[in-house]
C-alpha cells in the first residue's frame, strides 16, 4: 500500500498474483456484457437483463458485486435514457425503440472485482444520441491514453475534458471513476471533468475505472428521493456512459475489461 503525496489517502498497488486475478475478473466482466448484449431490444424488461447476468454470473462461480452493496437491491445497473447510472432494474422498466441504456456489471471473480458498462441502442435512435454516445465512448479512450506511470489523475480528467467540453455536453461532477480490486471502490477518484490542482501520480500496480458519464444538457444530475440510488439529469435530458478497468504497467497501460 502506498501514500499519495498528500498523506491523506491510501492507493493498493497490485502485486503479480494480485494483477492475474484483475486480468481474470476483468476478461469476465467484458464476457458477461457481451452477453447480455443479445438480449437487448424493444419489450424486454430491465429485471430480465438483471436475471440473465446475474443466473450467468453464478454458473461461472462468480457473485454480482452490486447485490445488496449498501443495500442496493440488484445484480446489475440498467440505466434508461435521463438516467445517469444506479438504475434499479424492474419487471415494469420495458425497452422501447428510441431508448439508450447504459448496462453496468462488476463480478467479483475469486475475491477481485472486474467492472465494466456500456450504452447501447434500442432500436432506431437520432442523430443527435447516436453523437453522444460515440463522443461518451471517444472520451473514455481519450482519457484512457493518459493512463501511463508518471502521469497523474488530472492529465486523465483534464484529457477527457478537453475532448467533451467544446462539444456542448455536461461532464457528470458528482460521480467518479475510482480505485478496484479485492474493493468494489478504493483511492484513487478518477474526475472526468477539468481540475485545478494537481492530484495522485499514477504508478504501476494501481488499478482504477474510468467511466465517464456525459450528458446532452447540465451536468446537475438529482438523485432519486424514493429509492435513494437512481441518478437522472436535472433536465431530462439523455445520458450516456462507458466503462473500463484500467491496470497502470510499466510502460502504460492495460484494459482489463476488453472481450477477447
Amino acid at each position: 500500500m502506498h501514500n499519495n503525496n498528500n498523506g491523506s489517502r491510501l492507493v493498493y498497488i497490485k502485486n503479480k498474483a494480485e494483477i492475474e486475478r484483475m486480468r481474470a475478473a476483468g476478461r469476465f466482466a467484458a464476457e458477461l456484457l457481451q452477453y447480455i448484449e443479445g438480449f437487448i431490444k424493444p419489450g424486454i424488461s430491465t429485471l430480465y437483463l438483471n436475471d440473465l447476468c446475474h443466473k450467468y454470473t453464478l454458473s461461472r462461480g462468480a457473485r454480482s458485486a452490486p447485490l445488496n452493496y449498501k443495500g442496493f437491491p440488484k445484480a446489475i445497473c440498467t440505466s434508461v435514457n435521463d438516467v445517469v447510472c444506479h438504475g434499479i432494474p424492474r419487471s415494469n422498466e420495458i425497452l422501447k425503440d428510441g431508448d439508450i441504456i447504459n448496462v453496468d456489471v462488476t463480478p467479483v471473480l475469486n475475491g477481485y472485482h472486474g467492472d465494466t458498462s456500456k450504452t447501447f441502442v434500442v432500436g432506431k435512435i437520432s442523430p443527435e444520441i447516436q453523437r453522444l454516445i460515440q463522443d461518451t465512448e471517444r472520451a473514455m479512450w481519450i482519457g484512457i491514453e493518459q493512463a501511463k506511470p508518471g502521469n497523474r489523475v488530472n492529465d486523465i480528467s483534464n484529457a477527457i475534458d478537453d475532448y467533451l467540453t467544446p462539444r456542448g455536453y455536461g461532464i457528470v461532477r458528482d460521480l467518479m471513476g475510482h480505485g478496484i480490486g479485492r474493493n468494489f471502490h478504493e483511492d484513487p477518484q478518477i474526475p472526468h471533468f477539468r481540475q485545478e490542482r494537481l492530484l495522485m501520480k499514477l504508478q504501476p500496480g494501481m488499478t482504477f475505472t474510468i467511466e465517464p458519464m456525459v450528458n446532452l444538457g447540465t451536468y446537475e444530475v438529482i438523485v432519486s428521493t424514493k429509492d435513494k440510488w437512481t441518478v437522472r439529469t436535472k433536465d431530462q435530458k439523455f445520458s450516456a456512459q462507458f466503462e473500463h478497468t484500467i491496470l497502470i504497467t510499466e510502460t502504460g497501460h492495460e484494459v482489463l475489461t476488453m472481450p477477447s
